[in-house]
């Protein structure tokens, strides 16, 4: 490699070259050592439903920039990496795909081939994903990679449900739960969103048994009046209190219920003030069942058609029940109305199907005293919230203690460890597992068979030839595997060294949107397995928006391939772009377009892109408007023909990232180029300018707000601190300063050791951020300056990675000479605007006179070169007794005035006609915006923004003929 840096950062390059070179010295690696403190951040686990999306990535520099930062400061950081098998949504996607392609579903190929395929499609995403993380540069412990159906997270499960169901903490029950229709599984109330669609109210009567009254109400689903057990009614309702106690007949099947009254379901103001009761279908009613003891009487089957119950609908899916309901209901007179309405529909997260609340015999997991002993490790300060108000979140979940439903109707997962036996006796199982610790059992709740739980696999004929043992086919909610995620893939139940030395962990970085579903349930399976709480800290990041304002999501299909961001501007701009957008508020919108191939021009995505899919036949296309090509592009719903030119996403908000990365390589390129000669020594104290002592003072505050930033998650504040100082302080400024010193051959020596000794901090400082650029720079830098620091030389760590990170000592903060430099470096930016206002060109020096206080005029006199170094200009007078001299511009500081006189620069008579005509200029344009605000009719009936945005305009122009006005009069002009 040589010495000089190219004139462009090339990012590509970097990245394969330093990945494959920090996993071959295995910098990635923890393993457990005594004389260091561990560091422990846990992955959120992929599902392996398809590919990673910028939501990811934002998850995953952070998680990375904090592990980099802790490895640096000299904690043995690991980083677990893995996957989840993400039970329904895995099983739902192939599903799905193999229907469409095939018309086939689980049951024509059995459970067996099912689950072959569901593995053939985690092999294919999980290197996907994994592949994925390693091009944003994860620093992972890759040796370690575990999936939740591998062995080691299999016996953590087997392990933990043998516990519970031991404990008597899961127990078996039939309760009404959300049901997937298209799935055939129960799914949880986080697992389910809200969609109003376009639906109707039908108002229907019931005949009252042995009278000529009927009894009107109104339902959104007529289909479950086949498993009404009562019509509810307000017991203070007076309309319908002689009603009472007496039966009402269903018209489609003739079976009578009882008018009951409750005052819980029933609004007497509320429509008919009548409710019909339908408790195996509708979580409301089930309540007011069980308050009533009224008949539980399920109507559907698992694939949402009527049962035996709904004779003579049996064998209709629900909506075609709905319909022929409402037909026979009109015929027989009694359908009343039907009014068309937005309906609220639940829908499966999964299946995006509509949920159907069944009556379903599932396992659950008793949450009294187990979500209580999480509440209290939040309560007590175990476990932190970043920011705290997530705690609430946390706290309200767990406060309502539901019972955890932990079985699905699934193929693909863990399978339920219970066996069932209802011919055997209590002896005949003493006998055969009485002496066995990894084997539990009692009778059901229904006394009607023996529920059997072991550790491993029990054969069929367990008990002998006489009985057969009978295995739960469901499986596990996915849930259930990935709380035990922090000590499971630590190697618990066993007792390891990784399990001592890194558990309980530091760290969780995570979203939102599953504080209930995994970060609560870690917290309650860490207490009940390890007695301890999984991390102390709880960091929940933004969420990242599509360009329409949504989430990000793979099911949605909007989701933007970080690699295609990395394509565009390199990894370390991704980095730092997304690192920026990691505030405690509010979610980010990433807009994007996507890049023609054929000639680079924006091409908008629009909703229709993001939704489009080949459907069998050719892969979609969008048309530049530039260059009128079409192009496949890219999209989480197909992969571009290979060969065939692909459109690819790019957005203009990560030239931040890369606009940065590029600033920085420039000013170290040219520091580097100043080392020719470069020795190592000591630099004395005497050696320093005041230019030093200031970078230094901010290269030691900077550092010391980076680490107080990034101890509290505030990734956004940090990344502006780092930008602020590398590129205002030391690139705009410190750089330009030392350029004189560089060309004194008896300065240039402890300018040198000076300049890369800041440059060193300043790499470490942005590792963890820009870990591809600040390895490349650093290699340069040991190549150049083997020996180097502030104020004794040292020999350079090997890797930038393994360097420590910066901390330097507080002494050198001077707020004094900050102040100082703040007032010189707003001089010359005065000094700078009033070139460009007169157009003076930069070669022509300046005098500048400044009335200012003694004590100022003593600082700014000593900085009197950096005037003519930065700014061309001679600092002439100072103090407080400065006259303005004649034909002068004049400027405003906090505790000073400038005086610059332009006799013999500017053409005096010239350059006032100029800025008058420019005044005039401006008169008619805030004349024309002040006349169409005071058109009411304008004011009125544009929109609010069209007329906010003349408003702001008008505001600007008259702040710009207020700055010509006062030229104006500067030159002579009234």
């Amino acid at each position: 490699m040589t010495t000089e840096l190219p004139k462009q950062y090339e990012p590509k390059a970097a990245q394969q070259r330093w990945y494959s070179q920090w996993e071959q010295d295995g910098r990635f690696d923890a393993d457990p050592d005594p004389d260091k403190p561990s560091h422990t951040i846990m992955i959120p686990l992929p599902n392996v439903t398809g590919a990673l999306h910028m939501g990811h990535a934002l998850n995953g520099t952070l998680q990375d920039l904090i592990t980099r930062w802790r490895r640096m400061q000299g904690y043995e950081a690991l980083w677990m990496p893995g996957t989840d098998h993400a039970g329904i949504a895995t099983q739902s996607v192939v599903e799905r795909r193999m229907f469409e392609e095939e018309g086939l579903t689980r049951h024509d190929i059995g459970r067996e081939a099912l689950v072959e395929r569901i593995w053939t499609w985690k092999d294919q995403y999980e290197a996907r994903i994994l592949n994925q993380l390693k091009q944003m540069g994860a620093s992972c412990d890759w040796r370690r990679t575990r999936f939740t159906l591998d062995d080691m997270c299999s016996a953590a499960v087997r392990k933990t449900f043998f516990k519970l169901f031991r404990d008597e903490l899961i127990f078996r029950g039939k309760r009404l739960v959300n049901w997937d229709t298209f799935l055939q599984t129960a799914v949880a109330n986080d697992e389910v969103f809200h969609e109003t669609v376009p639906g109707h109210f039908w108002t229907f009567t019931y005949p009252v048994v042995g009278s000529d009254e009927t009894l009107a109400f109104s339902t959104t689903r007529p289909e479950t009046m086949l498993g009404d057990s009562a019509i509810a009614v307000h017991p203070s309702d007076e309309r319908y209190a002689h009603l009472i106690g007496k039966m009402v007949s269903i018209p489609v099947t003739g079976r009578e219920i009882p008018i009951i009254a409750d005052g819980i379901l029933v609004d007497k103001e509320l429509g008919t003030g009548a409710v019909k009761v339908t408790p195996a279908h509708d979580h409301n009613d089930y309540a007011c069942g069980q308050r009533n003891d009224l008949p539980v009487i399920n109507i559907l089957n698992n694939d949402g058609t009527i049962n035996e119950n709904g004779a003579p609908y049996e064998g209709l899916d629900r909506y075609e029940a709905r319909k022929k309901i409402v037909a026979d209901m009109e015929a027989a007179g009694h359908l009343v109305k039907i009014e068309d309405r937005d309906i609220e529909i639940a829908h499966s997260d999964r299946s995006k199907t509509p949920i159907e609340p069944y009556l379903s015999d599932q396992w659950f997991v008793a949450m009294q005293d187990l979500a209580q002993s999480a509440i209290d490790a939040v309560e007590d300060g175990r476990v932190r919230f970043y920011p705290a108000r997530y705690a609430k979140t946390y706290n309200d979940w767990l406060g309502e203690k539901r019972d955890w439903c932990i079985s699905r109707q699934l193929w693909w997962g863990h399978q339920i460890p219970i066996w069932y036996c209802d011919t055997c006796s209590e002896a005949d199982l003493q006998a055969a597992f009485g002496e066995r610790e990894d084997v539990s059992y009692r009778r059901a709740a229904d006394d009607t068979t023996w529920l059997i739980c072991g550790e491993t696999d029990l054969a069929e004929d367990a008990l002998g030839a006489d009985h057969t043992l009978v295995r739960d086919p469901d499986v596990l909610d996915t849930w259930f595997s990935s709380a035990l995620w922090p000590h499971a893939t630590l190697g618990w139940p066993e007792q390891t060294k990784d399990l001592d030395y890194f558990y309980p962990g530091n760290v969780l970085i995570t979203s939102r949107d599953i504080i209930t579903l995994w970060v609560a349930r870690m917290v309650i399976m860490g207490l009940y397995n390890m007695g301890d709480i999984p991390f102390a800290h709880v960091h929940i990041h933004p969420k990242i928006l599509d360009s329409f304002g949504q989430t990000m999501s793979k099911s949605k299909g909007n989701g933007v391939n970080p690699l295609d961001i990395i394509d565009k501007y390199g990894t370390d701009a991704m980095r730092f772009t997304i690192a920026s957008f990691a505030g405690e508020s509010q979610d980010v919108k990433i807009p994007v377009d996507y890049e023609c191939p054929h000639c680079g021009g924006l091409i908008p995505q629009t909703l229709k892109d993001q939704k489009a899919t080949p459907d069998g036949g050719e892969k979609p296309r969008v048309t530049c408007k530039k260059c009128k090509k079409s192009s496949q592009f890219s999209s989480p719903w197909f992969d571009p023909d290979e060969g065939e030119p692909v459109a690819r996403i790019v957005s203009e908000r990560f030239e931040y990232g890369r606009n940065f990365c590029n600033k920085l390589w420039n000013a170290a390129r040219f520091a580097m180029l100043n080392l020719e000669g470069y020795t190592p020594g000591e630099i004395a104290q005497d050696e320093l300018q005041v230019e030093d002592r200031w970078i230094l003072s901010r290269l030691s505050r900077t550092a010391e707000s980076i680490n107080a930033l990034l101890s509290e998650y505030k990734f956004d504040a940090a990344t502006r601190a780092l930008r602020d100082f590398v590129w205002n302080e030391f690139c705009d400024w410190y750089v330009e300063m030392v350029k004189p010193r560089l060309r004194d051959e008896e300065a240039k020596p402890s300018t040198q050791r000076i300049l890369v000794g800041v440059l060193d901090g300043i790499v470490r400082l942005l590792a963890p951020f820009t870990p591809f650029l600040t390895e490349e720079l650093w290699t340069r830098l040991n190549e150049i300056a083997p020996q180097r620091g502030l104020f004794s030389p040292q020999p350079a760590a090997e890797s930038c990675m393994i360097a420590p990170y910066p901390d330097f000592p507080v002494e050198w903060q001077d707020a004094g000479l900050e102040s100082r430099f703040a007032r010189l470096q707003e001089t010359i930016v005065a000094v700078r605007n009033l070139r460009a206002v007169y157009r003076i060109a930069n070669a022509v020096e300046l005098q500048l006179h400044v009335r200012c206080p003694a004590e100022v005029a003593a600082e700014l006199d000593d900085v009197a070169p950096q005037f003519d170094n930065l700014a061309k200009t001679k600092l002439a007078a100072t103090g407080p007794d400065i006259e303005p001299p004649p034909a002068s511009a004049s400027f405003s500081l906090t505790d000073a005035d400038g005086f610059v006189p332009l006799e013999g620069i500017v053409d005096l008579g010239a350059e006032l006609e100029r800025q008058k005509a420019e005044a005039e200029k401006l008169r008619g344009h805030i004349g024309g915006h002040e006349k169409k605000l005071a058109n009411k009719n304008f004011v009125d009936r544009a929109p609010a923004e069209v007329v906010e945005d003349v408003r702001e305009t008008l505001a600007g122009l008259k702040k710009q003929l207020e700055s010509i006005e006062t030229i104006v009069a500067q030159l002579g002009g009234s």
